[in-house]
């Protein structure tokens, strides 16, 4: 399963709502919703700085990742950004792999 780093920053509202459900509490609402996708979190970080939260979670595709991300950033409570997670093996795959590309101007 398609493993994907998600970087949370809250908004304000988003802010009241940790504050209102404690970091555990998050944690279960971001289970939920990575399970009902049919993914797993992996693990969950809460930080300082510019952003908040890390989710590692497995999800089962990018559009399921899709549907994840557009359905947090629809509730304004929350910026995220999201990064495909490759496994060293993956990359060793990826190097092996022709490629026919041309540079601009060459």
């Amino acid at each position: 399963m398609p493993k994907y780093l998600i970087q949370a920053t809250y908004t304000a509202d988003g802010l009241k709502g940790v504050l209102h459900d404690g970091g555990t509490g998050r944690r279960q609402a971001v289970e939920r919703m990575a399970e009902s996708v049919g993914g797993r979190v992996e693990q969950m970080y809460f930080a300082f700085g510019e952003t908040d939260t890390y989710v590692i979670v497995d999800l089962p595709s990018n559009a399921a990742s899709a549907a994840v991300g557009l359905t947090i950033s629809a509730s304004g409570a929350v910026r995220t950004k999201t990064a495909v997670l490759l496994t060293p093996e993956e990359i060793d795959d990826a190097a092996r792999m022709e490629v026919a590309y041309r540079a601009p101007g060459a």
